[in-house]
């Protein structure tokens, strides 16, 4: 942002901004009013570009000496960039004594700090490779043909917005395609992306954007993957997007995302996800800290070896020729005789990390609507920690044979949270109790993990939010470190949770049955004891008499 519009209270104001030298303007910026991590208190030079009447009054448009991004880098990052430097410096300090005391101990419970050590290798491996990461910078002439799929299933509220993104996009016109599968909605989500078809071509017809975006309805439902299949076929281009309905891209997104694929051995790459609505409460607070965290440290320290394990729902890119030579497997996996209907990105980046090389640009960004009602957020995550236990398993088939240091590191990560609900109820549970000790050196463990979280988010990111990893990383291991062990049990279950697909419809329909039998037991139950009184009465009054 380079300059703004000022309203003049008084016409003649106008006189003096264009007499006045050394004019400075100050104004603050709230949370959400633009992109995060441009929320502060602006203070600098400005020129007035020009003047004009509105029926309102007369406007100035002014020009600021610095964009908003480079005054924000240079008075926030003398702050920000000193005290999260002292933070991590204190914090992996303290993290590495109180693992060398996990080596001085081993002998006396090997396997408990064997874990502790596991964790902290794994924990500073990902935010040292993360700060080696660089996306890969772009090259204007390099513009292979693209087709975005976005799959929609009733999501009338922002399918809207997400077509309009992916069409005003800075991508030569001729080889950008926008396909959008309706899998057969129930509200007006496929009217709505035609309505935002016809607002674009009035808007601007030169941009053909009727020849290039096209609107499939499915004749069923069938799922995430049944749509983006559909999509995959009828695609004509040579790299596949596959972008979620309540998403929104950067306009350089797709100039950004294309351009590790120069590697010919590049199989799929993922772009970054931000949260769209950070500020609405605390629990998208939270989300945005731990979605910021997950991409910029840990995708971009997988990317250090080209081994993403997980391109992402939102925003991802492959071969359409690497798709289409799995796209039945793929489009009809199943687990342990359950059809896998969630999990859809992290199974399609399995097929492709098999043969091929995985990364992540984190230049290419999008934006999606995260859950900010806890019942939705934790059925979410449920659903993912289903997904990524499954294909976790079924990536530590084949990762073994890529680059050794990511693959150790990769079944570190797997054990690790595994593990994670025994040693945490070790820690506060049985030391207490059964030797009277309180576990101090824990607490302080879980307090770094979470300072790690937030003074990377203050250093990187430079936003507000950054107390708020924090605050995730104490839920975390409150609440949502439990879901694991239910997930264990539970990892072959196909419904979503947060919306009724066939899978949920099926599984609401054996409840209510199961429901049902419950009460007709109970009924049947109840007339039998009424018809044995009654019974029991009579045969007291023929003895009596």
């Amino acid at each position: 942002m380079t300059g703004a519009l000022l309203r003049l209270e008084d016409p003649s104001d106008r006189e003096v901004l264009e007499k006045a030298s050394g004019r400075v303007i100050s104004f603050e910026i709230k949370p959400g009013a633009l992109p995060e991590g441009l929320e502060m208190s602006v203070k600098q030079k400005f020129t007035c570009a020009r003047f004009f009447e509105r029926e309102d009054g007369v406007y100035a448009g002014v020009q600021f000496a610095l964009p908003l991004s480079k005054y924000a880098a240079r008075r926030k990052d003398r702050i920000e960039l000193t005290t999260a430097s002292i933070m991590l410096f204190m914090i992996v300090a303290t993290v590495m004594l109180m693992r060398a005391e996990s080596v001085i101990y081993f002998k006396f419970n090997r396997w408990l700090y064997l874990y502790s050590i596991m964790a902290m290798v794994f924990l500073l491996s990902r935010y040292l490779l993360g700060a080696f990461y660089k996306p890969v910078p772009i090259d204007v002439n390099f513009t292979p043909s693209v087709t975005i799929l976005i799959p929609c299933f009733n999501e009338e509220t922002w399918i809207g917005k997400t077509v309009q993104s992916c069409v005003n996009q800075d991508y030569p016109i001729d080889k950008l395609e926008v396909l959008i599968i309706d899998d057969c909605s129930t509200d007006g989500s496929a009217q709505r992306v035609l309505d935002t078809i016809d607002e674009i071509d009035r808007g601007n017809s030169r941009f053909r954007v009727k020849e290039r975006v096209r609107l499939i309805v499915q004749e069923k439902n069938g799922g995430k993957r049944e749509a983006l299949s559909t999509g995959a076929l009828e695609a004509k281009n040579d790299l596949l997007v596959f972008v979620d309905s309540d998403s929104f891209l950067d306009v350089f997104a797709i100039r950004n995302l294309v351009q590790p694929f120069k590697d010919p051995k590049m199989g799929g790459v993922a772009g970054r996800t931000d949260v769209a609505n950070t500020y609405t409460n605390g629990l998208t607070k939270m989300q945005s800290v731990r979605y910021y965290i997950a991409f910029r440290i840990m995708k971009a320290a997988e990317a250090v070896f080209d081994t993403v394990t997980c391109l992402s729902g939102p925003l991802s890119c492959y071969r359409k020729d690497i798709v289409l030579d799995n796209l039945q497997a793929w489009r009809d996996q199943k687990f342990l005789g359950q059809r896998a209907t969630f999990g859809d990105d992290r199974s399609m980046t399995n097929f492709v990390l098999q043969h091929h090389r995985t990364n992540y640009q984190d230049s290419a960004v999008c934006s999606t609507i995260v859950p900010n009602e806890y019942p939705v957020f934790l059925k979410q995550q449920m659903r993912w920690k289903r997904s990524w236990l499954r294909e976790s398993i079924m990536a530590g088939k084949f990762m073994w044979r890529k680059e050794p240091f990511s693959a150790v590191l990769f079944y570190i990560g797997l054990l690790v949270p595994l593990a994670a609900p025994i040693v945490v109820l070790y820690n506060l549970v049985y030391v207490p109790i059964a030797h009277r000790v309180f576990p101090t050196t824990f607490l302080v463990g879980i307090l770094m993990m979470s300072l790690l979280m937030s003074a990377a988010q203050m250093l990187l990111r430079k936003s507000s939010t950054w107390l708020w990893g924090m605050l995730f990383c104490f839920y975390y291991e409150a609440v949502l470190l439990w879901q694991m062990p239910i997930a264990w049990v539970t990892f072959w279950k196909s419904t979503w949770g947060t919306r009724m697909t066939p899978e949920d419809v099926k599984e609401a329909e054996k409840k209510k049955q199961a429901k049902l039998e419950r009460q007709q037991k109970k009924r049947s139950k109840s007339g039998r004891h009424q018809t044995d009184g009654t019974a029991y009465e009579r045969e007291k009054e023929d003895t009596v008499a």
